[in-house]
């Protein structure tokens, strides 16, 4: 069995205090005892939101490793991230971003115990797009927590955005991880132990990002290495935009259904299975007219 729980590898951007919090908990509560976070903000991001969150994450007991500013490129977050991954030293590493909460099919160490014994040196996980009863992208409160106020679970990434819904959610501390934390190059993970990753990234203001990103991207003010990070970012905003502003949550793509951080998924070992199985890059040949 694993003596040392892994190490967890992040880096959060301007989400506000009470989601980092909830990670905190969340990931405390699966085994993580040690955490590597680096904040990035980038330059609309007002300082005392940018104070706020330091001072959010101390009281957590978690002292950030760095802090940096200014454009948000797409090499950015894997920069940062190595440089994590490069200071938690060895063992297995466990790869999220803020809005990213893990559920695992049995305990962390477990997981980890198994990978190793059939010579997997990372554990694949598969996005799981939480959003609101209403499709609405909304505020939650804290007390009620995010289960209540996001309660539908689907494959919005995979089928509507045509972005890459899988995740690679630990690997050990020599495997290369690509950016966005979607695949190892060489690394193959257990298709039939798929962790689900779910996805909390569509609340309130998460609109106002999009548009400033495909601005960014589209204007070169931020640099990105492929056209996939706005194209996704489009996908979503002309989605809301013929809908009323609203995720369309009767469309039988996304298979929205309630779902609960505190259970897995009913049959989501073989959902996961087929999804991780088959993914292929969306090909770029016209519009997707049911968007």
């Amino acid at each position: 069995m694993l003596s040392t729980p892994p190490a967890l590898i992040a880096v959060v951007g301007p989400v506000e205090p009470p989601l980092l919090a909830a990670w905190v908990r969340h990931h405390r509560w699966l085994g993580v005892e040690r955490f590597l976070i680096a904040f990035h903000f980038p330059e609309h991001v007002p300082d005392q939101q940018r104070h706020e969150l330091q001072d959010a994450s101390r009281e957590l007991g978690i002292i950030p490793t760095g802090t940096s500013t200014g454009p948000w490129h797409e090499h950015t977050n894997t920069q940062l991230r190595d440089a994590l991954r490069h200071r938690a030293g060895q063992g297995w590493h466990l790869l999220a971003d803020a809005d990213e909460f893990q559920q695992y099919p049995a305990p962390l160490s477990e997981v980890i115990a198994q990978a190793e014994k059939s010579g997997h040196r990372v554990v694949g996980g598969l996005m799981l797009d939480r959003i609101a009863a209403s499709g609405r992208l909304t505020g939650w409160r804290p007390e009620g927590g995010l289960d209540l106020a996001y309660p539908l679970g689907g494959h919005l990434t995979h089928r509507l955005l045509h972005g890459d819904p899988r995740k690679i959610v630990l690997a050990r501390h020599d495997v290369t991880v690509a950016g966005g934390n979607h695949r190892a190059p060489g690394q193959h993970p257990n298709a039939d132990r798929i962790c689900a990753v779910h996805h909390f990234k569509w609340r309130s203001g998460v609109l106002d990002d999009l548009r400033r990103r495909v601005q960014h991207f589209s204007t070169g003010t931020w640099q990105e290495q492929t056209p996939a990070v706005r194209d996704e970012a489009s996908r979503l905003l002309s989605h809301v935009g013929q809908h009323g502003g609203v995720i369309n949550t009767s469309d039988p793509r996304f298979a929205f259904r309630r779902v609960s951080l505190d259970r897995m998924p009913f049959s989501w070992s073989s959902e996961a299975r087929s999804i991780v199985t088959a993914w292929r890059p969306h090909a770029q040949a016209g519009q997707d007219q049911r968007q």
